[in-house]
């Protein structure tokens, strides 16, 4: 009777092992699914995500055509550009050699440039400057 009793604590202990081991392999199971979940659940917010996107994009380009339709007829060689602006070149070196580019023109900037000439070329310049719509 004593060796039937150690066999059948023998046999408990291994199954008690057995069943240690099966809930290790089910633990790390479990934390495998998990973590495949949390990688859907973020595929299925990126597609939320895009299609938001795909709304406001449709609705820039639907703004964008609105736009150039209410812009009226094209002049110039078939394009619409407000932003050219033009002037001579002799003017545009003279401010170019006094450190002012292209753009919008500093007023004090434009001053100090235009200084050493007198006052009608000073006049000149800065109606030019007004027609290219350099400064307001």
């Amino acid at each position: 009777m004593e060796q039937e009793s150690l066999n059948v604590a023998e046999r408990l202990e291994a199954a008690a092992s057995l069943l240690e081991r099966t809930l290790g392999l089910l633990e790390e199971r479990q934390s495998a699914l998990a973590g495949e979940v949390e990688r859907i659940s973020a595929t299925v917010e990126q597609s939320r995500r895009e299609e938001e996107l795909a709304a406001k994009l449709e609705a820039a380009e639907k703004q964008i055509a609105e736009l150039k339709a209410s812009a009226g007829p094209v002049s110039g060689q078939g394009a619409l550009n407000p932003l050219r602006r033009t002037m001579p070149s002799a003017t545009f070196d003279m401010l170019a050699k006094h450190g002012v580019g292209e753009g919008p023109v500093d007023a004090r900037t434009l001053d100090a440039a235009l200084h050493s000439l007198s006052l009608e070329q000073r006049i000149a310049v800065k109606s030019q400057l007004l027609r290219s719509g350099a400064i307001a």
